[in-house]
């Protein structure tokens, strides 16, 4: 690791750190494919990390056996030809081998040839001549020895020198108790032949039994060090813990920036910067052109001059269905009864509920009131009148805004209770459903306060001309245009801060997946409620109040890896968020170059990720960088050990939810299918009986994408990329596309 690295590391450990983890990966390394990995080792010519020296090659070749060298020459008849060495000669070529083994020592390994045809036969030579009286020779037997112990009654020429490492001769003898007994053999590699049958004679001492292990309960699981399937590489944000954090002081000036990638730079580092280390061209494993310097962690004003706005100043708007579809009687059971009432009367009594709760707990927060069935009327609780929008004016959306502007914003709860009670009580229902026109008068009310909230509750499809979802059976392009205008309404109500919520009657269709758009982008909620739970279900979004507005999610990783997504290009990603309410959490992924000639980081190494997210709160616009320091690694089994199963199940339902919401049911299938492996192996390998449990839930979630997706569409006779989604099928995969580790 470079100098300029290192203090790039040390600066990080030395910044403060927030009371949370900002960021979480769902691995504890950067893992990067081992064919990647070596890829890069290979081009940086050494310069790479290096591996241990006690670990085995990258690419170990199985060594094979020698082939056995040629027989020694016989002794020439003719006397011209060289004789072999004499017995002086090669007693002094013995002494000087001994010297040369003394010098080296013990500890040098020495290889043994056991192939030479001449030590399975002693030499005719050897033998003694025929008719002596000398006694009876002792039965000797072949064996190996140093050379340096051989009698010297035994004269043995020395084999021809076929290999650098050193022949030696043994012989084991009667006198065996003066020479030493034969060392015992070492074990014989599995990948060489049988011995042959001369070496059978060598005695050695009886090694001892091995005791076998003891059985233990639990088997360790083998190793895995194939390449693992899927994307283990995954960051979860936490943004609505994170943003509600009441930090110290905003740091005083603005942040400095690299022009070319955006990442944030220390500013001590203001005059010595002249590579960023994000966009830096070199590969990691050379040092970089100039020092390297990242803030850890630390909180931007970047509008100075906003002046902070109280959180009451926000505005929460019921936008009620009062169309005559909402006079139909619905039928509920409660305990020992059943209740029959119109749906407009269900919606009556939850409303009533929630203006009644939120005036003895939150007296200072501003409720407004609209209603549309063949007009818009907006209850105005300021000077208490009521202004209703009908006729040409409903196709009119200029028109709309302007009357929407022109209002007067609603006064405290304190102030307008019992107003909204009357109201809401004699409220009645009749004719068709400008729902279009009511959502964007609503939508253009509450941005004139950022953090404001607009719940629609209907039973039906709009039919107004603006925003018609009536005829699309009928009219092509009358569909596209009302999915133009929910969209761009939906991008329109982001932009300023305001969250929208849909929430439909059960047993009814109201195209959710056309209006849930604005939900959708807006990071509204969209449910289908029975009408005596429709309370609960408005309480609850009610009581995830938005902490944030404008966020955008930024991660950076350098140029050696690049971002995973939809929107993402390169190293770095943006990703659009919008308002973020106390449990909004967001996952994205990264990962190594695959198909491209982009070098990936070496195994061993080190990597920085840095994290900015912009935001609004309290009508301040600020800015959080985060930076982490993460080891790279290409060992699958680390990878699998450190794996976070409930990040990598959060992360595979949001990503397969926002592909199937666009109707790209196939990629989203691709996507939980290799995920999908990827934890199984990592349970596999783990064993951990908590995960068994978490998996089985996940897999049941997950079940509408992987195999149920025809029960979510209008058109189940095959997959393409224009079915519509059913109501329950887009409220299903809306909110798994918003889900955290808590809906899980």
């Amino acid at each position: 690791m470079s100098e300029q690295q290192t203090d790039f590391l040390l600066l990080c450990s030395d910044r403060p750190k927030a009371s949370g983890p900002p960021m979480e990966f769902a691995c504890g390394f950067v893992y990067v494919p081992p064919s990647l990995s070596r890829r890069e080792v290979q081009r940086s010519g050494g310069n790479a990390a290096k591996r241990s020296a006690l670990l085995p090659p990258v690419k170990a070749l199985r060594p094979r056996p020698r082939t056995p060298p040629p027989p020694p020459p016989t002794q020439p008849a003719d006397p011209k030809v060289k004789a072999p060495l004499s017995a002086k000669a090669s007693s002094q070529k013995t002494s000087g081998q001994q010297e040369r083994n003394q010098e080296v020592g013990s500890s040098k390994p020495v290889s043994l040839f056991f192939n030479h045809p001449e030590l399975q036969r002693r030499p005719e030579a050897d033998s003694p001549p025929a008719g002596s009286a000398s006694p009876a020779a002792p039965s000797r037997k072949i064996a190996l020895l140093p050379p340096f112990i051989k009698p010297d009654s035994y004269k043995q020429p020395e084999p021809p020198q076929t290999s650098s490492n050193q022949s030696l001769w043994y012989v084991n003898t009667k006198q065996g108790a003066a020479l030493g007994s034969a060392p015992p053999l070492p074990p014989r590699p599995s990948f060489m032949p049988p011995s042959p049958e001369y070496m059978m004679v060598l005695s050695s001492p009886a090694a001892p039994p091995q005791t076998p292990p003891p059985p233990s309960s639990k088997p360790p699981p083998p190793a895995d060090k194939g390449p693992l399937p899927g994307n283990p590489n995954i960051v979860l944000i936490s943004l609505g813990k994170l943003l509600s954090e009441e930090r110290e002081v905003p740091s005083p000036g603005n942040p400095i920036m690299c022009s070319e990638c955006g990442s944030v730079l220390d500013s001590q580092a203001k005059n010595q910067v002249n590579v960023c280390y994000f966009c830096q061209r070199e590969d990691l494993t050379r040092p970089p052109r100039g020092p390297v310097s990242v803030q850890k962690d630390d909180l931007f004003l970047l509008t100075p001059g906003d002046q902070p706005q109280s959180t009451a100043d926000s505005l929460l708007l019921f936008c009620i269905d009062a169309s005559g579809s909402m006079s139909i009687t619905s039928t509920v059971s409660e305990p020992g009864q059943n209740i029959h009432r119109t749906r407009l009367e269900f919606v009556q009594e939850a409303v009533l509920q929630c203006v009644r709760e939120l005036s003895d707990r939150r007296p200072e927060v501003r409720v407004g009131l609209i209603t549309f069935n063949f007009q818009v009327t907006v209850y105005e609780c300021s000077s208490f009148q009521l202004h209703h929008l009908s006729g040409a004016e409903l196709n009119d959306q200029h028109f709309l805004m302007g009357a929407a502007a022109a209002l007067p914003v609603p006064l405290p709860l304190s102030q307008t209770k019992d107003y909204l009670e009357r109201h809401i009580s004699g409220l009645s229902a009749n004719g068709e459903t400008a729902l279009g026109p009511a959502a964007l008068v609503a939508v253009s009310m509450a941005s004139r306060l950022p953090g404001s909230k607009v719940i629609i509750c209907t039973d039906g499809k709009a039919n107004a001309k603006l925003g018609n979802l009536e005829d699309e059976d009928n009219d092509a392009r009358a569909l596209l245009s009302s999915t133009i205008f929910y969209q761009n309404l939906g991008e329109f109500a982001a932009a300023q801060g305001v969250t929208v919520s849909v929430l439909s009657i059960e047993g009814t269709d109201c195209r959710l997946d056309e209006l849930g758009r604005l939900a959708d982008r807006t990071g509204g909620k969209v449910v289908i409620a029975s009408p005596n739970q429709l309370h609960s279900e408005f309480e609850e979004i009610i009581e995830n109040r938005t902490v944030a507005t404008h966020c955008a999610v930024t991660l950076l990783v350098p140029k050696s890896l690049r971002l995973k997504g939809e929107r993402e290009v390169g190293h770095k990603g943006t990703r659009e968020v919008g308002n973020v309410n106390t449990d909004t959490e967001v996952t994205m992924q990264f990962g190594a170059h695959e198909h491209t000639e982009v070098a990936s980081p070496a195994s061993g190494g080190h990597v920085a990720v840095q994290l900015q997210v912009r935001y609004r709160r309290n009508g301040r616009a600020l800015l959080r960088v985060f930076t982490a320091e993460r080891e790279v690694t290409d060992d699958s089994s680390a990878a699998l050990s450190s794996l976070s199963l409930a990040i990598v199940q959060l992360n595979s339902l949001q990503a397969s939810a926002a592909l199937a919401v666009r109707g790209r049911f196939l990629d989203a299938r691709k996507e939980g299918a290799e995920q999908q492996r990827l934890i199984e192996r990592a349970m596999e390998q783990n064993q951990r009986a908590e995960d068994q449990q978490m998996y089985q839930d996940w897999v049941r979630t997950m079940e509408p994408i992987n195999r149920n997706i025809h029960t979510l569409t209008r058109r189940s006779a095959l997959l393409s990329y224009s079915e519509p989604l059913t109501d329950a099928g887009a409220a299903l995969l809306i909110t798994m596309k918003h889900s955290n580790r808590k809906s899980m």
